[in-house]
């Protein structure tokens, strides 16, 4: 296991609300979110920019740090998206659309600065969630999620959209976890 049970900080604190009762909706898709972020973060623990930047398997351009990269993308299209805020992409570009994984290199500098950008991209998504409560607001931005480019959507889609993105790249981080060092678990 990564870390005892009791040590885990994706359970600590009460998962329910503070009279007990179960968590609202709202509640349960931001715990899910922080749950998947943390997960990332565990997967990374401990590794140097070698390890960070080891790609999957031929021809696949997939390494945790590509992964850290392209969930920092993710952050700043949820904010472009929801908050309809002016945040570029930082890595993809028209000319290397997997520029978050092409740009991944074994360097401790940029590894550091991915972790920076990352962490500086989730906490300005969460002070955008701390600021709205009802999950039926829409868009504010352009979105090119859902079924019709430019359309509205509310911000429990683009949350469950997130935690669907997160998922699915905490499935990967634990194979390339896996196959770095042999460390399996949570």
């Amino acid at each position: 296991m990564w870390v005892d049970p009791d040590d885990d900080p994706r359970e600590t604190g009460d998962p329910r609300g503070t009279d007990g009762e179960s968590l609202d909706e709202r509640g349960i898709l931001l715990d899910y979110l922080r749950s998947y972020r943390l997960t990332l973060e565990m997967k990374c623990a401990g590794l140097d920019a070698e390890q960070m930047a080891r790609r999957s398997a031929p021809p696949s351009t997939m390494s945790l740090l590509g992964l850290v990269r392209h969930l920092t993308e993710g952050e700043r299209h949820f904010r472009r998206v929801m908050a309809g805020e002016d945040a570029p992409k930082l890595y993809r570009t028209d000319e290397d659309r997997d520029g978050d994984f092409n740009g991944a290199v074994a360097d401790q500098a940029i590894v550091d600065e991915a972790w920076r950008q990352w962490r500086t991209e989730v906490e300005r998504s969460d002070r955008y969630l701390a600021g709205v409560t009802d999950l039926g607001t829409c868009n504010a931005g352009y979105s090119d999620l859902g079924p019709e480019p430019g359309g509205r959507l509310q911000l429990r889609d683009v949350l469950v959209a997130q935690i669907a993105e997160y998922a699915r790249h905490c499935g990967h981080a634990d194979l390339l976890r896996e196959r770095i060092d042999g460390r399996v678990g949570q």
